[in-house]
């Protein structure tokens, strides 16, 4: 039996997961999708060509690699359909899990408008209807991918659903669609969509068994994380490592090599506390240079400096062996840079991440900067203060630079020995 090599973001999300996994990928059989929504956004740059995937597993750009979403994914049928139409000769390639849940447009309504009665207190989230579908899920009034084998009994159990929600979807102007017009639309879905959906857990199983080097795909980001992230300004799903497990219903033995992802600086999208967040000219340098917006939004992200504490706090929580170093090329240029290193809270310098990071104010230290990285793809060629950089990180953060990134095409890629 093999163990599957895993991927996971170690910031805010939008660390350039994408384009790891599209490296690693290359010399795997399977990438696998455990969590999260549409929500998400990889971009990759291959040849000069962007794609722009959110619920297709990154694998699918190796025409040898066979892509998996899993039983943790939420998974809205008109963005997956869409996605689809990037891709030729799909079929045998792509499957889905039958346990999956389904997110649909009524979970999009809900989400915004509950964002618009929160007002000044909404949470920023993307409005793809990510926690909607997840909470339906929890409270077990939620629909899964299987269920599309028979529409006409799916439609009845959904407009049953709205029955019993009826004060309530009132409140936010969400109308009752008639059973003919829903059998219509998850017709549409079914005919696009059963050729690929199958029982992924057995097939989990089967394709470690038989030895095949499988890949498992976060989406998000560790400090989105429901339980481990900066609460309630998270996700609505478990974005760490062991969300790999229930999100593919294997085990934590069938788990091997954990790489963590992270930018050579900080983003974040939405609101909630970001202690590193540079708002002055530095911060709006770092967002013009990285061409920080948002994949699914194209929301401007908020940017700021490595955070060396969350980093530790991500790499122990995720079980991390090496960490993927993105974008060291945003930081060109810099005469300085800096490293947020402890916190102060109250008057008090702690190095963790506390319960609550609202108050929280970074203690920074500095770096000499370098001129260019762009392009790079040897250690040895990166300028010197470059290279005492990413040292000093994993001295900071306990876990080897493995991976250097220095531009959004696949090949500008330093493995890191």
């Amino acid at each position: 039996m093999n163990r599957a090599d895993l991927i996971v973001g170690l910031q805010w999300g939008d660390e350039g997961k994408g384009k790891i996994v599209d490296h690693m990928a290359q010399t795997h059989d399977f990438v696998c999708r455990f969590a999260g929504g549409h929500n998400a956004g990889h971009t990759i740059v291959v040849d000069g060509q962007k794609y722009a995937l959110h619920l297709i597993p990154s694998g699918i750009l190796n025409p040898k690699a066979k892509n998996i979403v899993g039983n943790g994914v939420v998974l809205s049928p008109v963005d997956f359909i869409k996605e689809m139409k990037q891709f030729d000769n799909l079929e045998g390639r792509l499957f889905i899990s039958d346990k999956a849940h389904l997110l649909l447009p009524y979970h999009v309504l809900r989400d915004q408008a509950k964002e618009r009665l929160k007002g000044a207190k909404a949470i920023g989230t993307t409005g793809k209807g990510i926690g909607p579908a997840y909470s339906d899920k929890i409270a077990r009034v939620g629909h899964r991918v299987g269920e599309l084998h028979d529409t006409d009994k799916l439609a009845s159990k959904i407009i049953e659903y709205f029955e019993h929600n009826r004060a309530k979807f009132e409140i936010m102007e969400i109308p009752t669609p008639t059973k003919e017009s829903l059998v219509e639309e998850l017709e549409g879905y079914r005919k696009v969509l059963e050729p690929h959906i199958t029982d992924t857990t057995q097939m989990m199983w089967k394709i470690l068994d038989e030895g095949k080097k499988v890949l498992l795909e976060g989406a998000q980001g560790t400090m989105l994380d429901i339980d481990h992230g900066t609460y309630p300004f998270v996700t609505s799903s478990t974005t760490v490592s062991a969300s790999a497990c229930s999100g593919l219903g294997i085990n934590p033995k069938d788990i091997g090599k954990v790489t963590g992802i992270a930018k050579a600086y900080c983003t974040r999208v939405g609101n909630g506390p970001f202690p590193s967040e540079d708002l002055g000219v530095e911060g709006e340098r770092l967002r013009k240079n990285g061409h920080e917006f948002g994949t699914t939004t194209g929301r401007p992200r908020r940017c700021g400096w490595f955070d060396a504490v969350a980093m530790r706090h991500a790499v122990r929580v995720n079980g991390v062996d090496q960490i993927a170093l993105m974008k060291l090329d945003v930081l060109d240029g810099f005469d300085e840079v800096k490293v947020c290193v402890a916190y102060e809270i109250d008057g008090k310098e702690i190095d963790y991440v506390p319960y609550d990071l609202d108050t929280a104010k970074p203690v920074y230290k500095t770096f000499a900067g370098w001129d260019k990285t762009e392009g790079v793809r040897e250690f040895d060629k990166l300028p010197q203060t470059a290279k005492d950089y990413i040292q000093t990180l994993e001295d900071m953060v306990g876990c080897k630079i493995g991976i250097i990134s220095t531009s959004p095409d696949r090949e500008d890629t330093i493995i890191h020995s």
